[in-house]
């Protein structure tokens, strides 16, 4: 028995109205149904413990795109949603009934049962009549197989996309016409899909069948309350199955066993770009942003849309005129006319916007589809909708620290000087030791002073969902973050993440968490004896003192479990060195890098902890200089304690010299000694450091042009990637350098007298062309005039030359 919408011959029975979730087509037919109709009550499928919260619906504050969130109370994570758009034939139902004060129920089945059998995925699938993969049908297991309806119906009008087919069937009509017409589609709807149940049965929905069976329960304690005046808004595929006669038995007996859980059920905003995806309904739409604009622009639609995409192209500083928006609209009509379509789609109107505007170009298509065609719309919820305790406390702190949750991407950039700021800060920190990642925090293109910090903040509806299972920890976002924090510090395995999350404390300002974490750190550091790992907990922990020096936190605790650390460093560095194969000097030249930043942190002078700062650099001086010195450590490691040591000034004259003609003797092995140039002039700054010391130039030059044949192709794939990681100025203005072959080398900083010759340099000082940048130097300095107005012009030199001829040793400079 094929279902009807329309009422039976006596005017007796329910109106069935089959819809396809997220369609403005099926949405202006069932707003034109409930006119002509005019229901006693309107029955909708959707989570019967939502029939309290439609009264919400009508405030002024409700805003699609929204969702009803459902999610057990014992396992927060577990949990589903039912999205609604302005232009959802659901929402459309909902609005008519509460602007006439007609009762609104809804039929599904309960969200206790459907979280409990873990269908908070499956029935997305099972209420979506037009959403399901192109292609018709779906490989299950075994011989099953999962119909999609809506495919079937399009291959046998003769189209091979389904979404096309309803776009021009349903999507692209004008509005339900007046008296009977606006009951016709649905009739015929129901119609192709009563055949399509005689001939599949559920279609492989295997969970169809006890869904179906509570709406007809449902169906008929509605008929019970309100007569047989009802419409019921429902997936199309499941209107024969209400229109069928069954027993109360029956549908009972096929709901009994069901296992339940405790729910909770709010709204929650949702945004455009997650109705494309899959969950609650399962209506999966690939253009939210066109639908909403079918819905609210039924006339001229093509017109509209176009003159939209001129906007946005404007903004973007297309030259775009009004006389392309013509041309384009005549071009997406016409192609729509030669395709046999209605209505010109969006296939129709890109071509036409590719062709006219973009002058055949694919540029403005991706902006044209993230802004227009799905667009960055979020929803809002009245203030008294249910929450859970937690979120009413992140409500009332965006409202003090006045903050909005947004759908689109945006940086915040934030001044920890400022009361406000530093309140953002904290705020978000929590939230994200919470895991909600509201906002990630990102390099700033500014100032890199740690009393500034970046975010990139963008609302994602599922984060309701992490704030339900967060609410586990606590009813305010500080009481809950501190918990969490004194969970995760019993719980961590290792050094490094109890270091991290002392970090994330003071970050997060979290002062009752401290002790907790500080207790784990002291614990896990006094059992591991693995440099490597205390290397690189290292960091993190002194990231934490000083974020806590910034940000007026007590870090006394933290600085001393941070020396103690360091000084573990120092003792057990050394020893680990030796030995290392490639792999492993390359990761401990990262622990080189990162003690060497962490102690530079660590010891800088501040007040009463200047001297203890000094005495913690200099021990880590000779920690350096060890490693340096030291045969058997692996060449990279010896030549990135010498560039750290020379960085700090700890060599003294000649001391860089001196180890790196050691380094790059004859008796050691090129690929030993390659790995020593890697490590004393790899990274970026590396090539400025030979571009300006021409001693260091020689030597490496010398060593290399002496790299005997056989040994070169081994030392190559080390000098290439040495040399690769510097810009492409400094490694031509060293190519230059050593083009310019042997001569004379510049003077010795520390005495006048010229040094032997060094090959690949130029002649020396040339002590005029010098002096020409002293009016410079003396701008910059903001030195007076005393000192070089006096000076006596050189008689060599053409008269008026107004460059003084300083001799740049002298006192003056």
């Amino acid at each position: 028995m094929s279902g009807r919408s329309e009422r039976t011959t006596d005017g007796r029975g329910p109106v069935l109205l089959g819809v396809r979730h997220h369609g403005p087509g099926s949405a202006r037919a069932v707003r034109a149904a409930l006119e002509q109709c005019g229901p006693a009550a309107v029955l909708i499928e959707g989570p019967p413990e939502a029939d309290e919260l439609v009264p919400l619906a009508a405030q002024e504050g409700m805003r699609p795109p929204v969702a009803l969130l459902a999610h057990a109370q014992e396992d927060p994570g577990r949990a589903a949603f039912w999205p609604l758009a302005e232009f959802s034939p659901e929402w459309v139902a909902m609005r008519w009934a509460l602007a006439h004060g007609v009762p609104v129920r809804f039929i599904d089945l309960p969200a206790a049962h459907s979280l409990a059998r873990g269908d908070d995925e499956e029935t997305a699938d099972d209420q979506e009549t037009a959403d399901e993969a192109a292609g018709g049908q779906e490989a299950r297991s075994g011989a099953e197989v999962r119909i999609d309806p809506i495919a079937v119906l399009a291959e046998a009008a003769g189209y091979d996309d389904p979404e096309r087919w309803w776009e021009d069937v349903i999507e692209h009509r004008g509005s339900g016409g007046a008296g009977a017409d606006a009951l016709a589609p649905f009739a015929a709807l129901a119609e192709a899909m009563g055949t399509l149940r005689e001939t599949y049965g559920d279609g492989g929905h295997d969970r169809d069948p006890v869904r179906e069976a509570h709406m007809r329960l449902r169906l008929r304690a509605a008929r019970r309350e309100f007569g047989d005046d009802l419409a019921v808004v429902c997936g199309a595929w499941h209107v024969p199955a209400l229109a069928r006669r069954t027993t109360m038995t029956a549908d009972r007996q096929l709901l009994k066993g069901l296992p339940k859980v405790k729910t909770a059920v709010t709204w929650v905003p949702w945004t455009h770009r997650r109705l494309s995806r899959r969950s609650g309904y399962g209506a999966g739409i690939a253009s939210p942003g066109w639908y909403g604009h079918l819905f609210s622009a039924p006339d001229r639609p093509v017109e509209r849309w176009l003159t939209k995409v001129a906007g946005l192209l404007r903004e973007e500083d297309y030259a775009v005129s009004s006389a392309h928006v013509i041309e384009a609209v005549r071009l997406a009509e016409g192609l729509a006319t030669v395709r046999g379509r209605p209505l010109a789609g969006l296939t129709e109107l890109d071509d036409a916007v590719r062709a006219v505007m973009g002058d055949g170009t694919d540029a403005p298509s991706s902006l044209i589809h993230d802004r227009l065609v799905v667009g960055e719309v979020l929803g809002e919820v009245p203030e008294d909708a249910p929450v859970v305790p937690l979120q009413q406390d992140i409500d009332r702190s965006l409202r003090t620290l006045r903050l909005k949750p947004e759908a689109m991407e945006r940086e915040l950039e934030l001044d920890l000087r400022k009361e406000t700021d530093a309140g953002r800060s904290r705020l978000l920190h929590r939230l994200r030791l919470l895991g909600i990642p509201w906002g990630e925090p990102t390099r700033s293109r500014g100032s890199t002073g740690t009393f500034r910090e970046t975010w990139r903040l963008r609302w994602e509806p599922e984060l309701a969902v992490r704030v339900a299972e967060a609410g586990i920890w606590g009813t305010t976002v500080l009481s809950a973050a501190t918990a969490k924090a004194a969970s995760e510090a019993a719980g961590a395995s290792g050094l490094a993440e109890v270091t991290a999350l002392a970090e994330r404390c003071l970050l997060a300002e979290l002062p009752e968490a401290l002790p907790t974490v500080m207790q784990a750190l002291s614990d896990r550091a006094a059992l591991d004896a693995d440099v490597g790992h205390l290397a690189q907990a290292l960091p993190a922990l002194v990231r934490s003192v000083r974020y806590g020096d910034v940000r007026g936190t007590d870090a006394a605790a933290l600085r001393e479990v941070a020396t103690g650390l360091a000084e573990r460093v120092f003792v057990g560095l050394p020893p680990a060195c030796p030995g290392l194969d490639a792999d492993g000097a390359a990761e401990m030249r990262g622990h080189l890098d990162a003690t060497h930043q962490a102690v530079g942190l660590l010891g800088q002078p501040e007040g009463e902890r200047q001297t203890g700062g000094k005495q913690l650099r200099a021990r880590w001086a000779g920690v350096l200089r060890a490693v340096s010195e030291r045969d058997a450590v692996p060449g990279l490691l010896r030549g990135r304690a010498t560039r750290l040591l020379l960085d700090d000034g700890e060599l003294g004259d000649g001391g860089a010299e001196r180890l790196m003609g050691l380094a790059l003797s004859p008796g050691t092995p090129p690929t030993d000694a390659a790995g020593w140039i890697e490590g004393f002039v790899g990274g970026g700054d590396g090539g400025m450091l030979l571009v300006h010391d021409a001693r260091l130039l020689a030597l490496v030059d010398g060593w290399l042009t002496g790299v005997p044949d056989a040994a070169f192709t081994d030392v190559l794939p080390l000098l290439r990637r040495t040399f690769a990681e510097y810009e492409s100025g400094v490694r031509r203005t060293l190519g230059e350098l050593i083009h310019r072959g042997p001569a004379t080398a510049p003077r010795h900083p520390a005495g006048d007298a010229p040094d032997a010759a060094v090959p690949g340099f130029g002649p020396g000082l040339d002590r005029d062309r010098a002096a020409a940048v002293l009016p410079t130097l003396r701008m910059l300095l903001g030195m007076g005039q005393r000192g070089f107005d006096d000076e006596q012009p050189d008689p060599s030199r053409p008269a008026g030359d107004p460059r003084p001829a300083d001799d740049l040793t002298g006192a003056r400079t």
